[in-house]
């Protein structure tokens, strides 16, 4: 891989990271609710969960993905359902004693199967499989390379949400702010469900 393609790379994992997406959002939400340290279980989820992703679209998943519309419309339908599902529970969450009573909680497990279905995050793995591994002559190194850049962009790019939500604990704790914010939170994540039927 030379410098221009590493370049590009950057630009690619600084724009697919750290635009608003369903982790961004969830990592925000997490952290406003339930503090940091609660937040930094699907922080840590998300880089996993994607790169396993990364593995099963280099090894040729992708292309069984992109080659069967149902199984592809399979992966949208359940990452729109389980989006749709917590928009729903986040939405009802008025106090931080109620996202801490398990109204809002997705843990490193959640976070990790989020990624399954996130069709951004599909995208995106994709792109990186088809465009920088597959079908190269040094493809083991070039994965050895665009691996660990990419689960260091989406461990920054979530821990820089989280740490924004829960810099507006405080603020959110009066009144019915939390409950603004959350309903805010959940309109982002039906927008990204609705979002996802058109890609």
């Amino acid at each position: 891989m030379n410098w221009q393609e590493f370049t590009t790379l950057l630009g690619l994992a600084t724009a697919m990271s750290f635009s608003p997406g369903p982790n961004t959002t969830l990592s925000t939400a997490l952290a406003a609710n339930g503090g940091l340290p609660r937040a930094m279980r699907f922080v840590v989820a998300v880089p996993v969960g994607w790169s396993l992703l990364l593995v099963l679209c280099a090894a040729g998943a992708g292309a069984l993905v992109g080659a069967v519309p149902s199984l592809r419309w399979g992966i949208k339908a359940l990452g729109i359902g389980y989006l749709l599902w917590l928009a729903w529970k986040l939405s009802r969450s008025a106090s931080l004693g109620e996202a801490r009573r398990d109204r809002l909680d997705v843990g490193f497990r959640q976070g990790v199967m989020l990624q399954l279905f996130n069709i951004k995050a599909w995208l995106l793995a994709l792109t990186l499989a088809g465009n920088w591994i597959a079908g190269q002559p040094d493809a083991l190194r070039r994965f050895a390379i665009v691996a660990p850049v990419m689960l260091a962009f989406a461990f920054a790019s979530n821990f820089t949400y989280a740490a924004a939500g829960a810099l507006l604990r405080g603020w959110l704790a009066q009144g019915s702010r939390l409950l603004w914010f959350n309903r805010l939170m959940a309109a982002v994540l039906v927008l990204t469900a609705w979002w996802m039927l058109g890609v």
